[in-house]
């Protein structure tokens, strides 16, 4: 079975991309089929993986609006196990052009049918906003992981998304569930770093991982290089963050199927 896990937060600059890259990279390094959906019209997590976004003819676009099969907006990335549905600019005129569409929220679910049980994981990478395309992922997905920066406003719109959640969940999607809550950019030399972990830790419990994606140099510097964590330096703590990361969900997985 293949599980979607849609990655989200309609705050801005919190480590979406960053995650939703090496999270599938560090998914495909421990050998699981990984297939990266590129949901945000800045096409980050597109050139993150190394695919040059100005060139491609196919992707999440075509995909909402029905005009290509899931099969043919698929490419291959240098890392193995790895596959992407790239994103476009053009993304950016789906939240208008669905609009008058009749069920336009279901738009991604049924594009992705074919592929159940073609990957072990889709990880999708949303956009900075609680938009059509968003939703949709959301509808499409089993799960969301929602990261959170370890900085001072850091709580700040969870509310809004939760409820939005909640709503998905009522109205078109009953079994999403929420895979967890995700700390990032964490500096331990920084006291507000660790109050921010305190007090997430405090309201959401067991929601949260127990990895934290640590504030890192080479973390930041790969994607400039089209490459993962993983491919561009695997020794540093953002290449173990991830993998740490890959290891808590792929046991959740097993432990769920274990438990019926």
């Amino acid at each position: 079975m293949t599980k979607i896990i849609a990655i989200a937060n309609q705050k801005g600059g919190v480590g979406k991309t960053t995650t939703a890259v090496n999270l599938a990279a560090a998914l495909a390094v421990l050998e699981k089929k990984i297939l990266l959906i590129d949901a945000d019209p800045q096409a980050n997590a597109t050139s993150g993986v190394g695919i040059d976004v100005k060139s491609q003819k196919l992707g999440t676009y075509q995909l909402l609006e029905h005009t290509a099969s899931v099969e043919d907006t698929i490419l291959t990335t240098n890392t193995p196990n790895l596959d992407l549905i790239p994103s476009h600019i053009d993304l950016v005129a789906t939240e208008i052009e669905l609009v008058d569409k009749k069920n336009r929220e279901y738009m991604l679910k049924k594009a992705l049918s074919p592929l159940n049980g073609k990957y072990e994981y889709i990880i999708i990478d949303c956009a900075p906003s609680l938009g059509l395309i968003t939703l949709n992922a959301l509808v499409a997905a089993d799960s969301l992981i929602i990261p959170i920066q370890c900085e001072y406003f850091a709580l700040e719109g969870l509310g809004k998304l939760l409820n939005t959640i909640k709503s998905v969940q009522k109205i078109h999607n009953q079994s999403l569930d929420i895979e967890g809550l995700l700390l990032t950019m964490f500096d331990s030399r920084l006291r507000l770093s660790n109050q921010v972990v305190e007090e997430v830790q405090k309201h959401f419990g067991k929601m949260v991982f127990k990895t934290i994606i640590q504030r890192n140099i080479r973390l930041s510097e790969a994607p400039s290089f089209g490459e993962s964590i993983l491919d561009y330096d695997a020794t540093s703590k953002g290449a173990k963050n991830y993998l740490s990361l890959a290891n808590e969900i792929i046991k959740k997985k097993t432990k769920k199927a274990i438990d019926g």
